[in-house]
């Protein structure tokens, strides 16, 4: 993410500290995470410490340091689903990705992460990807899912 684009955001919300999160929240949806660079940006730009920032990213689940994937996959572990075979989902999703819960794969095409609730539980086990629900899911129909985010 270039600096420009970053003072695009900022510009967009006339440069006030209160925006911090707006700020932050449109980062992280174009670039999947906030890098270093871009955090020292909206220091300098917001006038905000350093130590906000930091605070205010790793409060925040929505928030990520670190690369993620253009694909985001969570997986209901919630009771309801647990007992419908969502541990298979996701030991499935994890042979077919290479990656386990908490991680991204090597061509920042995937993240995983599991939940307690996505709160669907009459689908369970449910499969979420970029915000869309997979409901009934079965290790025989993940692979046939996750194809579909190439």
């Amino acid at each position: 993410m270039s600096i420009a684009r970053i003072d695009e955001i900022i510009d967009k919300h006339h440069g006030e500290p209160s925006s911090l999160i707006q700020v932050l929240l449109e980062i992280q949806a174009e670039n999947h995470w906030l890098p270093p660079e871009a955090l020292e940006r909206v220091a300098e730009r917001l006038q905000v410490p350093m130590t906000r920032i930091q605070h205010i990213a790793t409060f925040y689940k929505a928030f990520s340091l670190v690369p993620k994937g253009r694909h985001e996959i969570h997986i209901c572990m919630g009771t309801a689903c647990h007992v419908r075979g969502a541990q298979r989902v996701l030991d499935t999703v994890q042979d077919l990705t290479g990656i386990k819960p908490g991680e991204t794969d090597l061509d920042l095409k995937f993240s995983l992460e599991t939940v307690n609730c996505l709160g669907c539980c009459a689908l369970g086990p449910v499969l979420e990807i970029d915000g869309k629900t997979h409901g009934k899911m079965a290790p025989s129909r993940t692979a046939d899912v996750l194809r579909h985010y190439e």
